[in-house]
């Protein structure tokens, strides 16, 4: 599985722009006025793994098929969104279908491009957003709450956990913070995450910076830095621009323009490592002659569950995974190499898969 990741922030912060560079199109609008994406854009982008690359290489592989991510372009909110201002409840409900939040702020100045607030302050603007969640969590769970008591008095048990829950995620909203703040047992993290609160959701903050600022960052991305690490959250410094003109170039030429401004790597993968760390991501790849090939799960996956994520009938059927660490795959130089080595082991249904294995599953049919 890959994860899906909303882009949301305020009007005119590069939403759109960083939208374009991420999947190389044009297909979101980015122009200087509120409201310039009228429908939630998605894209697919792959993941960029060296790893991947080496392992097709050394197994001769004919092709390299990476994992992939999504990415919604969801239009720029504005104070009031959650009472219906601007596009109101509609960008609200698509931000509920993701699985974390990559919240754009705008830490450049340019007098070219208007701030629908008329000034640049990336907290503020991070406020503001959080605030319209949090409100628009509170009136969705008082609503709730309503039909959960009926069914609590009738007794049904799932009802009680239901309505705990949800006056634990009500405080919490209620003192003017985030739900994701609650600590939730493992007995209740399905029946929370299945209340899908949009505060719940965990968030990167994506500085997005003038370009001759895009290795250094400034004295806006250094606050919102302070305030991500005050809230426990993470934060990438980009430039949305440069990201959309490397885009535009081969791999030799993306290379060449990275060096001459000082960086070592393209935003697009700082920002994809950032959402695998926070959602706690790994990959494991399946390598052979047809193809190497990059699969993504969570970590603690087991091995069947990660069998599972090819195909349901490889998690039914599961026999045993033929595992080899990466760097045991690479140090002995392709899968011959490595069972010459001892280095493959044949792993069972409690084997928690590790990132970087390459594995090989045997199942009954």
């Amino acid at each position: 599985m890959g994860f899906r990741m909303g882009i949301v922030g305020l009007p005119n912060v590069g939403k759109s722009t960083l939208f374009n560079a991420l999947t190389k199109t044009a297909a979101a609008q980015a122009a200087n006025f509120p409201f310039c994406t009228i429908e939630p854009n998605v894209g697919e982008v792959a993941v960029p793994d060296a790893r991947l690359d080496r392992l097709a290489a050394i197994a001769g592989s004919k092709q390299i098929i990476p994992t992939r991510m999504t990415f919604v372009d969801i239009a720029g909110l504005v104070k009031g969104a959650s009472k219906g201002e601007g596009l109101g409840n509609q960008f609200l409900a698509n931000i509920r279908e993701t699985d974390a939040i990559a919240h754009v702020l705008r830490c450049f100045e340019d007098d070219d491009v208007t701030h629908v607030d008329g000034r640049v302050d990336p907290v503020a603007d991070a406020e503001t957003i959080e605030t319209e969640l949090i409100i628009a969590d509170m009136e969705s769970l008082e609503k709730r709450l309503q039909n959960i008591l009926r069914k609590v008095r009738g007794g049904d048990k799932e009802a009680v956990q239901q309505e705990r829950l949800m006056r634990a995620a009500l405080e919490m909203l209620e003192a003017g913070k985030p739900a994701r703040l609650v600590k939730v047992d493992a007995e209740d993290a399905k029946a929370w995450r299945m209340m899908q609160l949009l505060t719940s959701k965990p968030v990167l903050y994506v500085c997005n910076v003038s370009e001759d600022e895009a290795a250094t960052g400034n004295a806006l991305s250094a606050r919102v830095a302070e305030m991500a690490a005050a809230q426990g959250n993470s934060h990438v410094v980009i430039s949305a621009k440069i990201e959309e003109e490397i885009s535009q170039l081969d791999p030799e030429e993306a290379e060449m323009f990275l060096s001459e401004l000082g960086l070592e790597e393209a935003g697009l993968d700082r920002l994809i490592r950032a959402g695998y760390e926070l959602l706690h991501l790994e990959t494991y790849f399946t390598v052979g002659p047809k193809e190497a090939r990059a699969w993504t799960i969570r970590q603690g996956t087991s091995a069947p569950q990660a069998a599972g994520v090819i195909h349901g009938d490889f998690e039914r059927g599961f026999i045993r995974a033929e595992t080899i660490a990466y760097d045991d795959f690479i140090a002995s130089n392709g899968e011959q190499g490595a069972k010459e080595a001892g280095k493959m082991r044949a792993e069972g249904k409690s084997y928690v898969v590790q990132d970087g294995d390459v594995l090989h599953f045997l199942f009954n049919t």
